[in-house]
């Protein structure tokens, strides 16, 4: 059961960070999110989908 949870959260990540590298924002904040939602790993996950994902360009201009 963990080695799913495991599978799930890291598909999760890496679709997040293909997305955060598809916004247009600048370089260095793209980094400051990869970093931050890795590092935090399911709260950072949760974070960037429910409230970041569709307001991170304007939040990063």
């Amino acid at each position: 059961m963990g080695t799913i949870i495991y599978i799930v959260g890291l598909v999760l990540a890496v679709m997040a960070v293909l997305d955060i590298f598809k916004k247009n924002i600048s370089t260095p904040w793209k980094i400051i999110w990869t970093i931050l939602i890795l590092i935090t790993s399911w709260i950072g996950l949760a974070v960037y989908y429910l409230f970041a994902k569709d307001r991170i360009e304007g939040w990063c201009k």
